[in-house]
């Protein structure tokens, strides 16, 4: 029984000194509260469960401003589901339920208003309610036979509540007056003691949502307190939270599974395996191998890989969503040679605040750690001391030392995560380990390294020579959580922080993306397209997904910068002129800041509508340029953020984007803006156009993200979310198909036709259905053929990239266009 946490409780798995079981050992409870044991272990030895459970409470960081204030404002209420025969705290939208062993502090006062009311009867099945309620298992009892009861009396008790209620109006009322007694009167802070007291009974504690970078006590999907992790490495969630779908697909009703950010799995090797485990359980099941093969069900992953890792061949998947190959198809279109020019252009632009990438996501990644992510770094900290105090030769580590070593490594940690597991680590896991322990060593302050030693063992899972198994064990789950939190911090850290202030060429900085790597020479297209013929024929290829910064028709179109530096040089310094006067100062600095303001402009030559538009699609475009301006700003994190609004700055920001835009005879920006957005929206049409064939023809499984079938100038989610227009789709498609069929001569003068209304799409559609057509034909040679690099002559060699698809007898040849901006220079 959990009666009582003494220091023993160190002892995994142990007993306290009166000899009680203990129902948690330490490492669960660091696994579900974190920070929480920082003061269970200063308790002394007897303190009764009920404090022990106050400390234990789940934190729900939800409220808008902090819980005495929203507690006394009246926003936070007590209410009775009669249909459910339940209580709940309402806050707006959010419903948390009570305990039932707290329903009798309502239902003892409503019994005592009614009973003069109801007959003997009915109030002594009231009364045996109450009993009842009162006597279930409590929360705090984690037995296995007391959890099953606790679960059954509740749903039983609730029915019976409910059904009272419903049969005797006296009752009812009686309750409805209660309730609302407890939930007190705003401007009378002693009316809402009951109300405190009730919710401060439960297992949650409502907080400001601020409190959640200091004291979350649960696993988040990145820092979003409403998404609380499932440990699905325990067989029970895992088949509690995984039948349902893995039974549609071994009926076959969908044809495969997507897994988003498998890198927030506790052991992602078996989660896979048991994935086809349990697929397989299921098409047995049904008398069916589940797949066309017999090979299992058809997985891939959402895997942020970094351009030097690989990922591991044993995974039981068919490869990843396609985000490298999004980035390595849209390097092509940028000309690396441009580097350094494009380069002086925007330091000169930003001045002082441009920095280096690595420094940047260094800087980004401790930023976060110190912030929204504070609290997990705590519980990963936590799990260090524990395993250090349990060697005397690293006891006198401290917490604050380990804290800051750790959050060194994680920052220059060179890959979201390394995948230690049960067997052990892979030569790649090593070698970032010891790169990113290395690294830390030169560059940081820490002075004991002997720190960095022991970490270096616990992320590699390799305790001292002849430790103990129970020891073993610790330094295994070190590891493993901890490769649950360098994911995090990566993508907060960098994909949400520095690619808003690294803005250098915008078009690379998207998810799985490093801009620092300045485009993608064709060689490295084709070695990527052999290695993943060989190794992953039917992994996803993408050019544009949900998780977007820029869709694949904006960043072809900012693509084309690099292309002309000099051109843009002389139009951003002008446009700075122009808008100079559209600048505040807030604080003390110009606002918008240059980065910001730079950014901008290659948004809006990567967005602006090509042609002429009506006052109302212009108004739609300066609210979407509006929003996305501020979403940038607060994802950079530097003049303001989502958690600390910087209202003046963002009021500057908004005002500088609807000057630009306003539909003014003397605006001059917006009548140079339309000129430039023309240039760089045709240039971007032809490399949008050559990109999707390169992707449909390329080895792997080719994506097509919704809308972009046709030109998609979205920006980040939400805009990237908005309703698709498939009835024009689905029109221009029967035309295509109308004329594909008719056809029985040369296609030139038709697709030269289309070029004649470049902007609507209908090329881009016609080299989807012609690919898609063409892969359908051959099959086989697409699914299962060799990659072969064709070598590409003459002056305009650069300009074409040129491979073959092989298989057997059949093959086909693939040439698609390159920097066509320069293409006459």
């Amino acid at each position: 029984e959990f009666l009582k946490i003494t220091p023993h409780v160190v002892e995994r798995g142990g007993r306290g000194p009166s000899g009680g079981r203990l129902v948690e050992p330490l490492q669960d409870l660091v696994d579900l509260f974190g920070h929480s044991l920082l003061y269970i272990l200063k308790l002394s030895d007897s303190y009764e469960s009920q404090a022990i459970s106050r400390l234990l409470r789940v934190l729900v960081a939800t409220l808008g401003e902090p819980y005495g204030t929203v507690l006394e404002r009246g926003e936070l209420r007590l209410e009775f589901e009669p249909a459910a025969g339940s209580f709940a705290i309402r806050y707006f939208e959010h419903r948390f339920p009570l305990d039932p062993r707290d329903f009798p502090k309502v239902l003892v006062q409503a019994l005592a208003q009614a009973r003069a009311a109801l007959d003997t009867g009915v109030a002594a099945e009231i009364e045996s309610l109450i009993s009842r309620l009162v006597e279930m298992p409590a929360r705090t009892d984690l037995a296995p036979e007391r959890v099953a009861e606790r679960r059954r009396a509740s749903g039983e008790l609730k029915k019976c509540l409910g059904a009272l209620a419903a049969a005797h109006r006296p009752l009812a009322n009686a309750i409805a007056d209660v309730v609302e007694r407890i939930n007190g009167v705003p401007g009378d802070p002693a009316s809402f003691e009951a109300l405190h007291d009730l919710i401060e009974a439960q297992a949650f504690r409502l907080a400001y949502w601020r409190v959640a970078s200091d004291e979350i006590n649960y696993r988040r999907f990145f820092d979003v307190n409403d998404l609380a992790g499932l440990r699905t490495e325990n067989e029970a969630v895992f088949d509690a939270t995984h039948g349902f779908i893995l039974d549609l697909a071994a009926q076959g009703v969908i044809g495969g599974l997507r897994i988003d950010h498998p890198d927030g799995l506790y052991d992602p090797a078996r989660y896979f395996s048991r994935l086809q485990e349990r697929f397989r359980d299921h098409a047995g099941r049904r008398g069916s191998s589940g797949s066309e093969n017999g090979s299992g069900a058809y997985v891939v992953i959402e895997k942020i890989a970094a351009p030097h890792e690989h990922l591991p061949e044993s995974w039981p998947i068919h490869g990843t969503t396609g985000y490298r190959f999004a980035n390595l198809v849209n390097g092509l279109f940028v000309d690396t040679r441009a580097r350094g020019r494009v380069d002086r252009v925007w330091r000169a632009f930003v001045g002082t605040e441009a920095n280096t990438f690595e420094r940047d996501a260094y800087r980004g990644r401790r930023a976060m750690m110190e912030g929204a992510l504070a609290a997990d770094l705590a519980a990963v900290t936590l799990r260090a001391l524990r395993i250090a105090r349990a060697d005397r030769r690293t006891r006198d580590f401290t917490f604050n030392a380990l804290k800051e070593a750790i959050e060194e490594i994680v920052a220059r940690f060179p890959v979201y995560r390394t995948y230690v597991d049960a067997h052990g680590y892979s030569e790649q896991d090593r070698r970032y380990v010891e790169w990113a322990v290395a690294r830390t060593r030169a560059h940081s302050r820490i002075t004991d390294t002997r720190i960095l030693d022991f970490l270096h063992d616990a992320l590699l899972a390799a305790p001292p020579e002849g430790a103990a198994a129970a020891v073993a064990d610790d330094y295994r789950a070190f590891a493993m959580r901890f490769q649950q939190f360098t994911a995090p911090v990566a993508a907060k850290g960098v994909e949400d922080t520095l690619f808003y202030t690294f803005n250098r060429l915008v078009s690379l900085n998207e998810v799985g993306g490093d801009p620092d790597q300045f485009g993608a020479s064709v060689r490295s297209f084709h070695l990527a397209g052999a290695n993943r013929a060989a190794l992953w024929p039917h992994t996803m290829v993408a050019t544009s997904t949900h998780d977007n910064k820029r869709s694949e028709d904006v960043r072809a179109r900012i693509d084309v910068i690099s292309e002309m530096p000099a051109v843009w040089r002389l139009t951003v310094r002008r446009w700075m002129r122009i808008n100079r006067s559209r600048i505040r100062i807030v604080d003390g600095d110009p606002s918008p800041s240059r980065s910001d303001e730079y950014l901008l402009y290659q948004t809006l030559v990567g967005t602006f509508p090509p042609g002429e538009q009506d006052a109302a699609a212009l108004e739609s475009y300066r609210e979407r340029m509006e929003r996305y301006a501020i979403k940038a700003a607060r994802e950079a994190k530097v003049r303001t953020s989502w958690f600390a609004v910087n209202e003046p700055y963002e009021a500057a920001l908004t005002d500088f984007v609807t000057a630009l835009l306003r539909p003014a005879g003397d605006n001059l920006f917006l009548a140079e803006l339309r000129a430039q957005a023309a240039m760089f929206a045709w240039f971007g049409m032809l490399n949008s156009v050559s990109m999707t064939l390169l992707k449909l023809a390329s080895p792997g499984v080719p994506d097509i993200y919704q809308g972009t079938e046709l030109l998609d100038w979205s920006l980040v989610d939400p805009d990237n979310r908005r309703a698709v227009d498939y009835a024009l789709r689905r029109e221009h498609l029967d035309s295509l198909g109308t004329h594909a069929s008719a056809s029985t001569g040369s296609s030139g003068a038709f697709v030269r036709a289309l070029f004649a209304a470049p902007y609507d799409g209908r090329a881009k559609l016609w080299v989807i259905l012609r690919a898609l057509g063409l892969r359908r034909a051959c099959a086989a040679l697409f699914a299962h053929g060799d990659y072969r690099r064709v070598a590409v002559v003459g002056t305009r060699a650069d300009h074409v990239v040129a491979f073959a698809r092989v298989h057997g007898d059949d093959g086909v040849l693939v040439a698609a266009g390159r920097l066509f901006a320069s293409l006459g220079l």
